[in-house]
């Protein structure tokens, strides 16, 4: 058995969940849109009722435990075409893209995150094929800058199958409603037609944005498993204690990425068992969007890919939060300006937010007039970490010039751009 591993560093301390609240900053939703599109999260339905039998954590998920979490099996067919494929020995890419817990946050190692053990799982099954693993998971990031960075990140490894996981770092109940679908959409439209699997971590107050998200796996009919709904009952029943799964209520330890993996290994096994039934003729991905689809198109520009009108104080150079990841970055530590012109439908910034007190506040403008705010300034917070924020979100492309100077009254004035989110 061969197994190379492509794992995306990710660069952000496993704390990094707990801003969840910066990390969802977006620019004016247009009203008609917002009343178009808004929706309500559903408080926890129909997963109240727990399982008579003892849960022993060492012995792992039950059967109660599964069928809660298993909300939709969802259509099967390119989940078992993936499945043929390395049955038949030949080569197969899994992938997983999501925030901190995705990336493996709070496991002992890499190898005890839910992440490796997916992966583990098709090099267990399959032992005479070649699997390939992406990794894409960045702590404190969501679907906004997933469908972003989703192309070259994990789309051009060309996978197989993918687990999408954003259901705790998706706070806006209307924007991600609306990323989330792109980035869905752009997953199941990529050239490799891979499986897509939706899983829904959570808190273990039982948050999380899953009630948007499954919409979004109802239009597509995609299976969809929730860590949630799988163990808060049993929480709130006093049958779990949370910190045996999580300790800081929000990133599974060991125990808990094990339990992940179990569930989404009993899903597997079920298509697994199926195979012989399952129809793989008809995989192309034909769905009218759920949503506008702002973010079909969506790329991350980094410095050198823009062309300035104009430019003082602010350099290309790189950065030591992402390096590896974001390295073509705009960068001032005096007073910078930033003149550009784009062509675009939506337009965002990825940030760095820093501890240091330097950072500064610089405003946004389009065609002259001021938009938003770029706030870098992180003074006695956990840690450095990229932050998003929304500019424009239109049904319409436009040429537009944007320009980013210091704002009025802030005496920080450093600024770090890891890159320019448009579609």
């Amino acid at each position: 058995m061969k197994s190379k591993i492509r794992f995306i560093p990710g660069m952000i301390a496993a704390v990094m969940c707990f801003s969840l609240a910066g990390c969802n900053k977006s620019g004016d939703i247009p009203a008609d849109t917002a009343a178009e599109e808004s929706t309500q999260i559903t408080e926890l339905a129909d997963v109240q009722e727990v399982s008579e039998e003892p849960f022993v954590l060492e012995n792992g998920i039950t059967d109660a435990m599964y069928k809660r979490a298993l909300i939709s099996e969802g259509n099967k067919s390119r989940l078992a075409k993936a499945m043929l494929k390395a049955q038949n020995e030949k080569q197969i890419t899994v992938g997983v893209i999501g925030g901190s817990i995705t990336q493996g946050s709070l496991a002992s190692n890499q190898a005890n995150c839910y992440a490796e053990l997916f992966h583990a799982y098709w090099t267990e099954k399959f032992p005479d094929c070649e699997v390939n693993f992406v990794n894409a998971g960045i702590g404190g990031t969501n679907s906004y800058l997933g469908v972003h960075r989703v192309d070259e990140q994990l789309l051009s490894a060309k996978p197989d199958v993918v687990i999408t996981e954003f259901a705790v770092n998706d706070t806006d109940k209307v924007m991600n409603k609306y990323s989330y679908d792109s980035l869905v959409r752009k997953i199941l439209s990529s050239e490799s037609e891979p499986a897509v699997i939706l899983l829904f971590t959570a808190s273990t107050d039982g948050n999380n944005l899953q009630e948007v998200h499954k919409e979004i796996g109802a239009a597509y009919d995609l299976p969809m498993i929730s860590y949630r709904d799988a163990f808060y009952p049993e929480i709130e029943a006093g049958n779990i204690v949370s910190k045996d799964i999580s300790p800081d209520g929000l990133h599974p330890n060991d125990d808990g990425h094990r339990l992940i993996g179990q569930l989404l290994t009993r899903y597997l096994d079920g298509v697994y068992g199926e195979l012989d039934s399952i129809d793989t003729s008809d995989t192309a991905f034909t769905a009218a969007a759920y949503t506008a689809d702002y973010y079909a198109n969506a790329k991350m520009l980094g410095a050198s890919e823009i062309s300035p009108v104009e430019i003082s104080g602010f350099e290309l150079g790189g950065n030591s939060v992402y390096p590896e990841l974001f390295p073509d970055n705009f960068v001032t530590r005096g007073e910078g300006y930033l003149k550009f012109e784009t062509e675009c439908k939506c337009l965002g910034f990825f940030y760095l937010k820093q501890t240091d007190g330097k950072g500064g506040k610089y405003d946004v403008y389009i065609d002259g007039e001021r938009k938003g705010t770029l706030e870098a300034d992180f003074s006695g917070g956990w840690g450095n970490y990229g932050d998003t924020k929304q500019i424009i979100i239109s049904k319409d492309t436009e040429k537009h010039t944007v320009e980013i100077k210091l704002a009025e009254g802030s005496a920080n004035t450093e600024l770090t751009i890891f890159g320019i989110m448009q579609s």
